[in-house]
């Protein structure tokens, strides 16, 4: 049994303090006071969880995933707890294992698309493309006007190859959420599988000029395959100097037909 006499730097009922430090983003004192609270409380299931979050915001990644799990192994049912192992699985690279514990949420609650839409997300990110569909579609079946489970689904379905759907989510969530640029990035890769080439090329084009950083460059990356698997000699070199294919695409010298 651990001794329940307070630390003289953080006495019993300190949480709430320590709580206020985490709204106001001083992460230091989160991290301060609740190794005191864990020195002397090391059962302290709430401690453990607000040390996690604040080790997530401040990069500590595997020092968050091993709180965020105490926390969790003290409190199995804690719903807050299994989401926040979640999140920091996931900000750690371990995306499949991220997506487990998103879909034993889901399943627990199947009308929550939030851990769905995680789950899917999860799925992709560890390459996972065929579950992270099922996934997608639940939480498609909950709404189907919801714009970022189309999205989700989209993603997943042009993972696979599966033009058609892959076409029909996005130009659903493209409709329903036409200023989002994920939603337009996802219609124009649906559209290159189902080979509508010249339209996914506008798209690509549209897109560059909106983008920076390396969104941008993504983008204009599949503009660059896509254009070589059309262009004669002379497109392929333009294709193969970066520089000059980027003035050509944002010039509007070059097309698909």
């Amino acid at each position: 049994m651990t001794s329940q006499q307070p630390d003289s730097g953080a006495p019993a009922g300190s949480l709430a303090r320590v709580q206020e430090a985490l709204d106001r983003g001083d992460h230091g004192e989160v991290l301060r006071v609740t190794d005191a609270i864990l020195a002397d409380r090391p059962g302290d299931d709430a401690a453990h969880e607000l040390r996690a979050r604040a080790l997530l915001a401040v990069g500590r990644l595997e020092e968050a995933e091993r709180h965020a799990a105490d926390a969790v192994r003290l409190d199995p049912d804690e719903i807050r707890y299994r989401e926040l192992l979640a999140e920091t699985l996931a900000a750690g690279g371990a995306h499949r294992d991220a997506a487990v514990e998103y879909g034993r949420l889901a399943r627990n609650d199947p009308r929550q698309r939030d851990w769905a839409l995680a789950e899917a997300g999860e799925l992709l990110s560890a390459a996972e493309a065929e579950d992270a569909v099922a996934a997608a579609r639940r939480a498609v079946r909950l709404d189907a006007q919801d714009a970022a489970a189309q999205l989700a689904l989209a993603r997943a379905l042009t993972r696979i190859g599966e033009a058609g759907g892959a076409l029909t989510a996005a130009s659903i969530a493209s409709e329903l959420q036409p200023d989002d640029v994920r939603a337009r990035e996802a219609l124009a890769d649906a559209r290159w599988l189902s080979q509508q080439d010249a339209a996914a090329f506008t798209d690509f084009r549209n897109l560059a000029a909106e983008l920076t950083g390396p969104d941008r460059r993504r983008v204009i990356a599949k503009a660059r395959s896509l254009y070589r698997g059309h262009a004669g000699p002379i497109g392929r070199l333009v294709a193969g100097w970066q520089a000059l294919f980027g003035l050509a695409l944002r010039s509007g010298w070059i097309n698909v037909r």
